[in-house]
């Protein structure tokens, strides 16, 4: 027969034992999530010599023991970022059209991280 205190220590540690899984599964969600962006993002950035297409890249922003932030982001043509995703002004009048590449690849990033939890903790 158990006592009510080692039932206590069972279900705490089984409580314990589910969270850890839970972090583990959400932080290969979040980096899966973010390595897709940003194929997703280079995958349909304009291309003129493709160096803006390659620049972009994936960084660990922060970690703790229970989260995981990452950044998707161009290392070094991040001025460009803004001027192609809306368009900017020409220099003798005019305007040359953005071509949306960072807005969509966002949008799916969001729907993926949340089936990728939703699927790992059912």
């Amino acid at each position: 027969m158990t006592s009510i205190d080692d039932m206590a220590a069972e279900i705490m540690r089984g409580l314990t034992e589910y969270a850890d899984l839970a972090d583990t599964a959400m932080k290969a969600a979040v980096k899966k999530t973010a390595t897709s962006v940003k194929k997703e993002i280079s995958a349909n950035a304009p291309k003129r010599t493709g160096k803006y297409r390659k620049s972009w890249t994936t960084k660990k922003t922060k970690e703790n023991s229970h989260s995981l932030e990452m950044t998707v982001h161009s290392k070094d043509r991040y001025q460009l970022a803004h001027l192609l995703e809306k368009g900017h002004a020409k220099r003798n009048g005019g305007r040359v059209s953005g071509k949306p590449h960072i807005a969509p690849a966002e949008a799916h990033g969001e729907e993926m991280l949340t089936h990728l939890i939703e699927e790992a903790l059912s």
